[in-house]
């Protein structure tokens, strides 16, 4: 679909415009850095030495069922594991120490009854006595739902998101609160409130947003099972970057409800609220608790033929004037699956050139301005920051940012001075709609009810700290299946060869979650899922 002249120039106004952004995006890294950026201390977290930290959630509900393991001692375990990494890595940033441990204790006085069979407590309550972590943006009841906004610093929620609900009805007994971005919308996790989430693998770089700290404390093996969620890739960039796996189910499958921000409008088409995890195993059971009835919309019973998927694979997104090029270790590291597929399952994998791809920025901008089936738009980005209280200009926040007098974020600020651009190009957003309906078809039409795409995570392994600064846009790699509405898993693909995490994108059709789940499985065995952080 060709662009006309004047929305050719309407893009190369906004590229220009972007530019003079970055570069003060640029200045304010290089401020931030001089001022104390990147803590110091350990480069990685110390590898987990006790055992119970290296079963997957599923099988720790197991033992604990079973009786042969205290969930007392599992949750335990874990309080142990984030007290020595947590000074570290920054991702808790409230615990519930105290009240796990009561919960786990009455988990163990319960079975010790014996009043119910194995079959039946799997039944209900497959993750008994299993610890797990949630994204600060959801609600916990008693832990604060601020989503790193410092006006919301004193909200205690006195409910629990629905996800979250679901989940402790299943016996999942949370730990506690994980960090994330200001207002969930930026893929570097620091905010004026919480402070800066770092890489288990290299503290020197970023754990992604806007979930940063959920993936960061499953990679850091401080927790086993979590709760994120996703508009632009806020799940499976912090699992890619941490090496963990997560999910982006089809649209609609999971309920969002119980979390700050609300998505409103279109806004609430294209989030999606999911489970991250360290083994793949867990990744079915824990979707089918958190979608509650919304499960018999996909298929997972229906058992997977791998050498009957047709694989197609994309290395990059065709060449985008707003995204970086894609570093040549992840189209290595994708090309190496591409010949394991052909090797071990006998299968072709399609390579595949999907143009409309180049556009994913520019469509997903377009489609988050958009306006709903009853003309309802999106809460502006500013309302959101004002939160019910004084106005916020995202010019006057910009100057007052380099002198420390704006409570909040440069990635922030940022996002509301582009949008204030990108709001005012309709014609320009207007093609690009059109365009993601055609490229919502072009991809349905190819993966079908049997494809599944290999696509990059993202343009680079985790950046260091500060790096998304100069490069906003790069999300777009995970951004444009939000607006798609298709369903996405994140596979880590083992180490690279900085020690951080490798991974790739699985993408299916709609309501074909389960092809994803069941290639996620396969390659886990193949290039060994989840690494430790810390060895050498």
């Amino acid at each position: 679909m060709a662009l006309s002249r004047l929305d050719r120039c309407l893009v190369l106004l906004l590229r220009a415009v972007s530019r003079l952004i970055l570069a003060l995006f640029g200045l304010a890294a290089r401020l931030s850095a001089a001022f104390g950026g990147c803590a110091g201390g350990p480069l990685s977290v110390e590898p987990p030495t006790e055992p119970l930290l290296l079963e997957p959630g599923v099988r720790l509900a197991r033992l604990i069922r079973r009786r042969e393991v205290k969930s007392v001692d599992v949750v335990q375990a874990y309080i142990d594991r984030i007290q020595a990494v947590n000074p570290v890595i920054n991702a808790l940033v409230k615990d519930r120490f105290d009240a796990a441990l009561q919960e786990a204790l009455q988990v163990d006085c319960m079975l010790s009854e014996g009043q119910e069979d194995e079959k039946t407590l799997q039944e209900k309550f497959p993750f008994l006595g299993v610890p797990m972590t949630v994204k600060e943006a959801f609600s916990l009841h008693g832990m604060p739902n601020s989503s790193g906004l410092l006006s919301r610093r004193n909200i205690i929620s006195s409910t629990d998101a629905v996800v979250v609900s679901r989940l402790k009805q299943a016996g999942a007994i949370p730990l506690g609160v994980t960090n994330c971005s200001e207002l969930c919308m930026w893929y570097e996790s620091s905010n004026n409130l919480y402070g800066r989430t770092r890489n288990p693998y290299n503290t020197q770089r970023i754990v992604g947003g806007s979930s940063g700290g959920e993936g960061c404390i499953l990679g850091a093996a401080g927790s086993v099972i979590g709760i994120g969620a996703d508009i632009g890739g806020s799940i499976r960039m912090p699992a890619f970057f941490n090496g963990i796996f997560g999910h982006k189910p089809t649209t609609g499958v999971v309920p969002n409800d119980g979390q700050f921000p609300n998505a409103a409008g279109p806004q609430a088409e294209f989030q999606c609220t999911g489970p991250m995890c360290r083994y793949a195993e867990d990744l079915d059971p824990l979707l089918r608790v958190m979608a509650g009835t919304g499960i018999n919309k996909l298929k997972l019973d229906q058992e997977v033929q791998l050498e009957n998927i047709k694989f197609y694979s994309m290395e990059h997104d065709g060449g985008s004037v707003f995204v970086s090029p894609v570093d040549q270790e992840l189209l290595d590291t994708q090309r190496r699956v591409v010949d394991y597929l052909q090797t071990d399952l006998g299968v072709e994998v399609q390579s595949v050139e999907i143009k409309k791809m180049r556009y994913s920025f520019q469509i997903w901008s377009a489609m988050m301005n958009s306006k709903d089936a009853n003309g309802q738009a999106a809460r502006a980005f500013t309302d959101l920051m004002a939160d019910h209280g004084k106005e916020v200009w995202p010019m006057w926040e910009l100057l007052k940012w380099p002198l420390g007098l704006s409570v909040h974020t440069i990635p922030a600020i940022g996002l509301a001075v582009i949008e204030s651009f990108t709001t005012r190009n309709e014609s320009g957003n207007e093609k690009m709609r059109s365009m993601a309906q055609n490229l919502r078809l072009e991809l349905s039409n190819l993966l079908g009810s049997d494809g599944v795409l290999l696509y990059p995570s993202h343009p680079r392994v985790a950046p260091k700290h500060n790096l998304p600064l100069g490069v906003p846009f790069d999300f777009a790699y995970t951004g444009i299946f939000n607006i798609l509405g298709l369903p996405v898993t994140q596979c880590p693909l083992g180490l690279g060869k900085e020690g951080l995490p490798l991974g790739i994108q699985l993408v299916a059709g709609h309501y074909n979650d389960h092809l994803t789940l069941a290639v996620a499985r396969y390659l886990e065995k193949a290039f060994g899922g989840w690494a430790v952080p810390g060895k050498s």
